[in-house]
């Protein structure tokens, strides 16, 4: 009698196992990258919280390709992304807003900005693509040089540059720069061979490239900063919607926990950068709020009219956008 009880309740056992989801979550980096740690804390508390669902995560790319992730998404092939949203500007030119100079100061801004009417637009936009927004979270960038210090407009005139962005090629194009495209994995390079004088990208790729031993002057993003680019955890909207109660609840709680830990981690992240080239014997040149100013003033005859004239209601979205302080 006890063994049929026993068996009875394995069976059991197994049975609730077998019918736990699973989610699968594609995103580009590591597993060291600080996206692929917000992706994990998902995973873990939504393990934790034991309502049958399991977050499966694919990383480098094993799923599928860095820019090839929002169709399938939207499509209910992929359940989850941690996706930069400029990358599906091509199909849906709001998202360009994401990664637009100027638009975001510093991280505490990128945190307003992604709670603001600007962003329920951009999440409306998405919703129309079946996708929703599990996680917010903005990273920064800074600048590099062989050169002078790039603090100001002036400061990149006649210099051959790689800018992380179309937005960002317009703004320092418009500002006498030469532009050069190339990945940011190129930089070292490029940078060493002569073929770049200056360089934009993220803190992050600044530091695992190892530019410090090719620059003489590196602008960190600090108080404020031009670069910042929306990355955040995106998830299939039917698919969330078609979960029990509980589970989405385990998975909106675990997103919380995450979004608060990437706010921190990029700030970290930018003053571990500005450590590193500092210990490296490089300039550290900070940028004010008028040097910002400036370029932003650039940005608007440059990036920001080139994206008010390519994008419906671009306008209207981009005063939304600027309106938050």
């Amino acid at each position: 009698m006890h063994k049929t009880i026993a068996l009875a309740g394995a069976l059991a056992a197994l049975a609730a196992t077998a019918q736990a989801e699973t989610l699968r979550l594609s995103h580009q980096w590591s597993t060291s990258d600080v996206r692929h740690e917000i992706a994990q804390i998902v995973a873990d508390e939504v393990a934790a919280a034991d309502v049958d669902l399991e977050i499966q995560i694919f990383p480098s790319q094993s799923l599928f390709k860095a820019r090839e992730q929002y169709n399938p998404l939207s499509r209910g092939q992929l359940d989850m992304a941690v996706f930069p949203l400029s990358y599906a500007g091509g199909q849906r030119p709001a998202y360009n807003l994401t990664l637009m100079p100027g638009l975001v100061k510093n991280h505490d801004h990128g945190a307003r900005l992604s709670e603001s009417p600007f962003m329920e637009q951009i999440e409306e936009i998405m919703a129309e693509d079946d996708v929703m927004v599990l996680v917010h979270g903005y990273l920064a960038g800074a600048f590099a040089s062989k050169e002078n210090c790039v603090r100001a407009p002036e400061d990149v005139d006649g210099l051959q540059m790689r800018a992380a962005g179309k937005a960002f090629e317009q703004m320092l194009a418009a500002a006498d720069a030469s532009i050069t495209s190339m990945a940011s994995s190129e930089l070292y390079s490029a940078l060493q061979t002569g073929v770049l004088d200056a360089a934009n990208t993220s803190s992050s790729s600044f530091v695992s490239y190892r530019i410090y031993e090719q620059v003489d002057c590196f602008t960190p993003a600090g108080d404020v900063a031009l670069w910042f680019m929306y990355q955040p955890l995106l998830m299939n909207k039917s698919t969330f919607e078609g979960l029990s109660a509980e589970q989405q609840d385990a998975l909106l709680a675990g997103a919380a926990k995450a979004q608060a830990y990437y706010l921190e981690e990029a700030k970290r992240a930018d003053a571990e950068a500005t450590e590193v080239f500092r210990d490296n014997g490089v300039e550290i040149a900070e940028m004010s709020e008028a040097d910002f100013d400036a370029w932003r003033e650039v940005a608007k005859q440059s990036s920001y009219a080139s994206f008010v004239e390519e994008t419906p209601n671009g306008q209207e979205l981009l005063d939304m956008a600027l309106s938050v302080e």
